[in-house]
């Protein structure tokens, strides 16, 4: 496949790309025509010349400063882009127990990838994203967000505030005085992407039920063969980055 033209205009920023719902997202925007910088922990798995992979922790927020900000300015001072993506996919679920058994002092390496590094990657896109570009930021977030699971307390906590920040951002641009703020075109997507066949699902599956009390309903998910391909979350979040019209904020989950 030949590369796209930076004509194309489109850039995505996708983080998680070395596996599951980001290597899906960031493959079907290749195929697409777009620019894609993946950032993950792990070593690039895409070949591709329109794929750049940026090779940092997430719980390091200081490497974001370090290792991704002079990128992200260079990439995004192109006058000639039109549209702009981000994807908020990687995510730390490590930390399960019952909530008056968590270690605490671990608490801030889930709250760094699942909520700092994707908050300091929209706050610098909004920043750094030439004004006349449509941005789209996609927050993949859980149904553990919206509804308790026991054992899921760290996780679940963690998503719910990713999704309040995407909500706050919406709340923000819609109410500031400055006019070309309100009026760009920004909008966020927080997305449950259902119950996809990933690592984290084999892992929820493989605890002890002390740790997670709720291991028996991810037993059932794969037992029933409800488990859908990566591929099926990653088609509705390219459809929502190639999106002309959207609200500031929605959410929505798989199929919906």
């Amino acid at each position: 496949m030949a590369p796209p033209s930076r004509a194309n205009g489109k850039l995505a920023v996708v983080t998680g790309t070395t596996s599951g719902i980001g290597l899906a997202v960031a493959r079907q925007l290749l195929e697409g025509s777009w620019r894609v910088l993946g950032v993950a922990r792990r070593p690039g798995a895409i070949e591709h010349d329109a794929y750049e992979h940026a090779r940092v922790d997430l719980h390091d927020i200081d490497a974001l400063d370090t290792a991704l900000a002079p990128r992200l300015k260079m990439l995004l001072a192109e006058l000639a882009l039109a549209r702009i993506g981000l994807v908020n996919n990687a995510a730390d679920p490590a930390l399960l127990g019952p909530l008056a058994a968590l270690d605490a002092r671990r608490l801030p390496l889930v709250f760094a990838t699942n909520v700092a590094a994707p908050i300091w990657l929209i706050g610098a896109l909004v920043r750094l994203a030439p004004p006349a570009a449509t941005l789209r930021i996609v927050n993949v977030s859980s149904g553990a967000a919206v509804q308790a699971f026991p054992g899921l307390a760290a996780y679940g906590s963690s998503k719910a505030a990713l999704r309040m920040a995407g909500m706050a951002l919406a709340a923000e641009l819609d109410s500031t005085a400055e006019t070309a703020l309100r009026e760009r075109d920004i909008a966020v997507l927080s997305y449950e992407p259902g119950i996809v066949d990933t690592a984290m699902q084999a892992m929820a599956r493989s605890q002890p039920l002390d740790v997670l009390p709720s291991r028996d309903l991810f037993v059932r998910f794969e037992a029933e063969r409800r488990l859908v391909s990566p591929d099926a979350p990653a088609r509705e979040i390219v459809a929502f980055l190639e999106s002309k019209r959207a609200p500031r904020f929605h959410e929505q989950r798989l199929g919906g």
